[in-house]
């Protein structure tokens, strides 16, 4: 949730500027992957690859904990899959 933004421009700047900084500081792939057209709401979509299950966890963990502490949106929800192949 994006509080206190008022159109699809504002939305679009401060995902760019979150997916940025996430991508900078951590090895996985963002986007923007559900409710494009809501300017107050987002759904993001993360990835990360690796060998060891336990890791690529705490590697979420650490993203989500760094969305949370930059204060830019509210996180409502989250979920975690792992595919093993």
């Amino acid at each position: 949730m994006i509080h206190g933004n008022h159109s699809l421009k504002e939305k679009r700047m401060v995902l760019k500027s979150l997916m940025e900084k996430v991508r900078n500081r951590f090895n996985v792939a963002i986007a923007e992957v559900g409710d494009n057209d809501l300017w107050q709401r987002a759904e993001l979509g993360l990835s990360a690859v690796g060998n060891d299950r336990a890791f690529v966890n705490s590697s979420i963990d650490k993203v989500m904990n760094f969305i949370e502490g930059l204060h830019t949106a509210e996180v409502l929800d989250h979920a975690i899959e792992f595919i093993n192949c």
